[in-house]
């Protein structure tokens, strides 16, 4: 059943274009500066005291006296390991003998906390050496285990060492005897490490990693509730003096074994990030039951509880889904790892059958909530994606405590920062894909990819910024490209050496299929329209109602008070107005195509309530791409504009 597997981090080299200069920016900025963060070098920056954590676990480990306690989150490993895996990528494309010593420290690092029997984990070693896995629920041990594997698997894909390989093997032969044997009835409260045992299975070719997998997903949601089982017996809590409630199933994504799921519910990273294990599964097994419940999970996602920015999660109370259509801006949670888990998600639905909804929603979340989470120079993150700001209310309201107006330069629970790092230093992965029947391009960037066949191609593109893309096939052989076609392109011109194609009878499912006997420096161009456009809700969103949002190809854009007087919300869409690009300005933001929209601008009043409609008069828009919203100082921000 599986059309396509990624392809490896390795076989991607970037080059010109939004992307790659990103990836740019995480290898030369970012990893070094989180590096600097998790040892806590940096002054007026959060604390996070990761690694010392492990360096107080080695010491207990040693038998020596503690020199510190534990601090942060019970899952603060996953932030090193998180780490881990975006330098290991970036080693994986370009060498640099410095960061890949400073890696090595922190795997002997890893390898002097993991405990005999294979145990890694340095809040239960330091902290509650009593209580391991006697709280699966809250205590994220399964969590931080799966980020160390995903870490361990990148390394050794990106470098051939196998050091932390064999120490997460060890850690999961732990992870197997003790659930397969001692307790069998439990999974993880947030789920991750069944999608790291899949990858741990590749990389090793160790059937137990697949089932063991398996295993977790099985027992999920099964009655009666191992949660609820749990806090009865178990007598302590992570989370204050009540924990988190074990009868709220849908937190966990519990409430129903796996297959029986059709309705996205709870935690919103928690859910994807489950939901990308039993697609990866299915495609690994065949399992048709597993692909029938990723569909409908996909669907009640992205058709019915997404925000235009690819925002997933609406509310800060258990930062989860509510219900279908509830979407508002303002008081909007959108966290940033949910959308990147949403990007997983959509890349194994992807290599399940290839349709162009999934890269659509892979791009939609790609260049709007991830890249927003991180400032333009690398070193300040949103947790939260608001798509309505106005500074005053936005992070002092009661109901807003948790929007930030400006991006903070770390967190206490710090899960954003690093996962960003590790997406966009493997974003050659997601853009291609390769099956038994077809090479699949389905995202954009500038750089070179090679084929398992022996083939490359090179891409010379500028997008999204610009339109067009150049592919050059370089070598020979009998094959079939598949280029994703983006919904939101009303006109596409594909052509091959010249001669432009008939897409229509090349199109299927969203991908157009270029099947020929390619020789060396044959050429493949895709123009697709970037004319701006006008976005419309279903009128269930209320949030929305009488209100439009501006999109340029997969970009969507927003109005800035530095750009419009100082105050959006006095600004509205005028009803047919028109939309006009300025010209690309490589200044402003990075490089951006700004836009204007006609519009009206009411006057502001003195009174709170009166009977005259506000006066207003003609204006003139000015939008940019919601990506770099918040790098010009605090400001009004509305991606939502009412039309009148």
């Amino acid at each position: 059943m599986k059309m396509s597997r990624e392809v490896p981090v390795t076989a991607f080299q970037g080059g010109e274009g939004l992307l790659p200069a990103y990836q740019r920016l995480v290898r030369e900025k970012v990893i070094p500066y989180q590096y600097q963060v998790l040892e806590d070098k940096l002054e007026g920056v959060e604390k996070s005291h990761a690694l010392e954590n492990l360096r107080l676990a080695a010491q207990k480990n040693r038998g020596e006296a503690l020199s510190g306690e534990f601090y942060g989150m019970v899952f603060q490993d996953s932030d090193v390991a998180k780490w881990l895996e975006a330098a290991a990528y970036s080693l994986g494309q370009c060498p640099d003998p410095a960061l890949e010593r400073e890696v090595d420290s922190v795997v002997e690092l890893l390898a002097q906390v993991q405990q005999e029997d294979g145990y890694l984990n340095s809040y239960f070693t330091v902290k509650e050496p009593e209580r391991k896995w006697t709280n699966l629920q809250e205590a994220h041990e399964l969590y931080c285990a799966g980020h160390l594997m995903e870490a361990a698997c990148a390394y050794y894909e990106a470098t051939g060492k196998d050091r932390l390989l064999k120490i997460m093997e060890k850690n999961a032969g732990c992870i197997y005897r003790h659930f397969m044997e001692e307790c069998p009835q439990g999974y993880s409260g947030h789920p991750e490490v069944e999608l790291a045992l899949l990858r741990l299975y590749r990389a090793s070719g160790n059937e137990k990693y697949k089932e063991l997998c398996a295993h977790f997903l099985e027992v999920r949601g099964q009655s009666p509730n191992y949660f609820i089982q749990e806090k009865a017996r178990r007598g302590w809590n992570v989370w204050g003096p009540t924990g988190n409630d074990a009868n709220d199933t849908g937190y966990t994504q519990s409430t129903l074994p796996v297959r029986e799921q059709k309705d996205a519910v709870g935690h919103a990273v928690r859910a994807v990030y489950l939901y990308t294990a039993m697609a990866d599964l299915a495609g690994e097994t065949g399992d048709q039951g597993l692909a029938k419940a990723c569909r409908a999970l996909w669907e009640s996602v992205t058709h019915r509880q997404m925000y235009v920015t690819g925002g997933i999660g609406s509310t800060v109370l258990g930062e989860a889904f509510t219900v279908d259509y509830d979407l508002p801006n303002a008081t909007v949670y959108a966290e940033t790892c949910a959308s990147i888990g949403l990007i997983f998600f959509a890349r194994r639905m992807l290599q399940l059958e290839a349709k162009g909804e999934y890269a659509d929603v892979m791009e939609r979340a790609l260049y709007n909530t991830v890249l927003a989470g991180m400032q333009l120079d690398g070193k300040r993150f949103f947790y939260c994606n608001p798509l309505e700001v106005v500074p005053g209310i936005s992070g002092k309201a009661a109901t807003q405590r948790h929007v930030d107006p400006q991006r903070p330069a770390w967190y206490a629970c710090a899960c954003c920062p690093p996962n960003v790092a590790r997406l966009l230093s493997s974003i050659g992965s997601y853009a291609y894909g390769e099956g038994e029947k077809a090479f699949f391009i389905h995202l954009y960037l500038g750089g070179a990819v090679k084929s398992s066949q022996g083939w490359s191609l090179s891409c010379e593109t500028d997008y999204p910024r610009q339109g067009t893309a150049r592919f050059t096939f370089h070598g020979q052989a009998e094959a079939t490209l598949a280029f994703h076609i983006p919904s939101w392109s009303a006109q596409t011109c594909l052509r091959v050496n010249g001669e432009e194609q008939d897409l229509g009878a090349l199109l299927q499912d969203g991908y157009a299929y270029v099947a020929r006997s390619y020789g060396e420096g044959d050429v493949i161009e895709l123009s697709f329209d970037m004319a701006p456009y006008k976005v419309y809700a279903t009128s269930r969103v209320p949030a929305d109602t009488g209100c439009a949002a501006v999109q340029r190809g997969p970009v969507v854009y927003c109005a800035e008070g530095v750009d419009n007087g100082g105050d959006v919300l006095s600004l509205s869409l005028r009803e047919g107005g028109a939309l006009w690009e300025k010209p690309y300005d490589p200044d402003l933001l990075g490089g951006i195509v700004p836009l204007v929209a006609e519009g009206w601008q009411a006057k502001p009043t003195e009174e709170l309530y009166t009977r005259q409609r506000p006066p207003r008069e003609a204006a003139d828009i000015r939008l940019v791409p919601y990506y770099t919203w918040g790098n010009r100082g605090e400001n009004q921000m509305r991606v939502w504009l009412p039309e009148n």
